[in-house]
C-alpha cells in the first residue's frame, strides 16, 4: 500500500509549524492517497521517525518521501536521507523513494512578482530589489539562487535585484541592506525567498523597523498560500509516488 510522508524543516514557533502543516493539509485531498502523513527534520513533532512509523502502522509497504523545501542544500543532500536509510534498514520491506525540491519553478517566479505587486506596482528605475534566500555553505545553493533572481527580473522589469542571504552565505542581508541604502535611489523592496513567517522573517522586521532612513523600505510577504505553490506541490508529490526505492535531490 501506498503512502506519503511530507518532510518539512521545523520552527521553533509554532506559527511556523502550524503553516507547514496546513499547506499540506489543502493538498492532501488532491493526492489519491489514503495515508500521508507529516514529519518535521528539527525543532518539532511529529519527527520523521515518528511520521515514517505511522504511515506502517496505517498499513504502509511504500512510503513516497517529499521533501517541502525550496531547494536542496544540506538538509536535503544529506540529513534527510541518513535518516530515511536507518529507518530503511529497520524496515527493509519497505519501499522508500525520495522525491525532488521545489527548485527552479517559473511559477514560483510569478508568485514573486504578485508579493511585490500586493505592496507596489510602482516600477521606478531606482528602486532596488533585495531578494532574500535562507542562505547555505553549499555552492549550488547561491548559483541556483543567482538564477531565480535573474528570472525575476526578467519577469518583473526590475533592473537591480541583487540576491542576498541571510545566514551561511555572500553576500549577507543586513551587509547588503545598509550598503544599497548609501546609494542612489528612493526605495527598497525586499522579497524574502521563504515559505513561511518564522524566526527569520521576524528579524528581518525588527532589522528594518530600527533603521532611519528617508527611503521607502518595502517588505514584501513570503511565499505562504499561494495556489502555484500549492499545484507545484502536488506535482512534486505525484512524481515521487512514480518512483520506487530511487533517490532523487
Amino acid at each position: 500500500m501506498k503512502s506519503v510522508l511530507y518532510v518539512c524543516h521545523g520552527s521553533r514557533m509554532q506559527v511556523s509549524c502550524k503553516q507547514a502543516m496546513d499547506l499540506i493539509g489543502e493538498i492532501q485531498g488532491s493526492i489519491p492517497i489514503r495515508i500521508q502523513e507529516i514529519g518535521f527534520l528539527e525543532l518539532a513533532e511529529p519527527t520523521i521517525e515518528m511520521g515514517f512509523e505511522r504511515c506502517i502502522e496505517k498499513g504502509a509497504t511504500e512510503v513516497a518521501v517529499v521533501p517541502v523545501f525550496l531547494f536542496a542544500a544540506r538538509h536535503v543532500k544529506n540529513d534527510i536521507p541518513k535518516k530515511l536509510e536507518g529507518l530503511k534498514k529497520r524496515n527493509p520491506y519497505v519501499s522508500v523513494s525520495f522525491g525532488k525540491v521545489f527548485g527552479l519553478e517559473e511559477r514560483i517566479i510569478d508568485i514573486l512578482v504578485e508579493r511585490v505587486n500586493e505592496k507596489t506596482m510602482d516600477r521606478k528605475e531606482s528602486t532596488a530589489v533585495l531578494l532574500v534566500g535562507r542562505g547555505s555553505s553549499d555552492p549550488d545553493i547561491k548559483s541556483t539562487f543567482t538564477e531565480v533572481a535573474r528570472l525575476f527580473r526578467n519577469r518583473s522589469q526590475y533592473r537591480d535585484v541583487k540576491p542576498c542571504f541571510l545566514a551561511a552565505a555572500v553576500p549577507g542581508f543586513t551587509e547588503l541592506l545598509y550598503e544599497t541604502l548609501d546609494q542612489e535611489g528612493d526605495s527598497i523592496i525586499i522579497i524574502p525567498y521563504l515559505l513561511f513567517t518564522g524566526v527569520l522573517i521576524r528579524e528581518m522586521k525588527t532589522m528594518i523597523d530600527t533603521i532611519s532612513s528617508e527611503k521607502d523600505i518595502i517588505l514584501c510577504n513570503c511565499l505562504g498560500f499561494h495556489p502555484y505553490l500549492k499545484e507545484v506541490l502536488i506535482d512534486k508529490v505525484n512524481e515521487t509516488l512514480q518512483q520506487k526505492d530511487v533517490w532523487i535531490v
